[in-house]
């Protein structure tokens, strides 16, 4: 097990720790344990929980099944990402909706008038929506592997293509796929380095 910091300087428990940081890794191979509606929910309650600018939420999550979904989205998908993309039990496309500001008068009651001001100014709409779902992205990889399950996230794919496929005549932008399921056999490959405290910090 990669080390744990002990628990005078990190609450979370060792186990924790491990299952959701020191230990976790994307997945290359599936078995073909399911992955419960359930289960979904339950990942999703913890998401929409983290913080988000103006509580603006702008993360939206498809989940494809094997089916015909499934292999629509394969035809978008890097060749070196489809194997492992094609066996997940469920694949989450995860993408930002720029039209968060419908929801606002909702989500942010303490500022009136802020969904007429983002109506109004889509360029910062836009960066508004892609950087606070990005956030959200992270909290959601936690929350895969807080369920026990593995979270591989993938880059690897033709996001104009997947939201001409599945997000025609809405204003969702996806940002990444995440395969989400229990590993297979030789699931992992080696853990490569990471860079050091005093490579990544300063303090000023």
């Amino acid at each position: 097990m990669t080390d744990v910091l002990p628990g005078h300087l990190i609450t979370l428990d060792p186990q924790a720790q491990a299952q959701l940081f020191t230990e976790a890794r994307t997945a290359n191979t599936f078995t073909d344990t399911p992955v419960s509606d359930e289960q979904l929910r339950a990942i999703f309650d913890l998401v929409k929980y983290p913080p988000t600018a103006m509580n603006v939420q702008p993360l939206r999550i498809l989940f494809v099944r094997p089916g015909d979904g499934r292999d629509r989205l394969l035809t978008h998908v890097a060749e070196g990402n489809r194997a492992k993309t094609a066996t997940a039990p469920v694949v989450a496309v995860l993408a930002a909706d720029t039209d968060f500001h419908e929801h606002l008068d909702t989500v942010f009651p303490i500022r009136p008038g802020m969904r007429e001001h983002f109506a109004a100014d889509p360029a910062t709409r836009d960066g508004m929506a892609r950087f606070n779902a990005g956030l959200q992205v992270g909290y959601f990889l936690l929350a895969v592997r807080a369920a026990g399950l593995a979270a591989g996230p993938m880059g690897g794919f033709d996001a104009t293509g997947v939201d001409n496929e599945f997000f025609t005549g809405t204003a969702w932008k996806s940002l990444l796929l995440v395969n989400i399921g229990h590993p297979g056999p030789d699931a992992w490959h080696p853990r490569l380095p990471r860079l050091d405290y005093d490579t990544v910090v300063r303090h000023a």
